[in-house]
């Protein structure tokens, strides 16, 4: 089974990821999940961010709006589902005594939502306006 596969098995049974290797320090376990929360902090401030620039920019051109809407909103599902997977990843990285996984995923983050975060200035500058 590949291990993509056996990692997504493990979001919906963390109680199987007991079955590999040793149980780490707990401390390690803690920081991991305290990683997984701040990851989750951040989906739901995108996802917040989404809907107060599609509820709250209505004087922007509807195309504008949706459009900044929708990146926030995708960089939030991404950055959730990416929380399970980080987690998962480390732990069983943990418990094997392996390095803990790389990950390109915050880079793509920061970059798309610096990229948002420009658009919007754009439109605030020059005041995209209209329907």
């Amino acid at each position: 089974m590949s291990d993509f596969v056996q990692s997504l098995r493990l979001w919906f049974a963390p109680q199987r990821i007991r079955d590999e290797g040793e149980t780490p320090d707990y401390r390690f376990s803690l920081a991991n999940e305290r990683t997984f929360l701040a990851w989750i902090r951040t989906a739901l401030a995108l996802i917040g961010g989404g809907f107060a620039v599609d509820q709250f920019l209505t004087d922007l051109r509807w195309g504008v709006r949706v459009g900044l809407a929708l990146a926030l909103l995708a960089a939030g599902v991404l950055c959730a589902l990416r929380a399970v997977n980080h987690w998962v990843r480390c732990e069983r990285a943990m418990r094997r005594g392996e390095d803990l996984p790389v990950s390109r995923f915050p880079t793509v983050l920061g970059l798309a939502v610096a990229v948002v975060a420009l658009a919007m200035v754009v439109v605030i500058v020059f005041g995209w306006a209209g329907r």
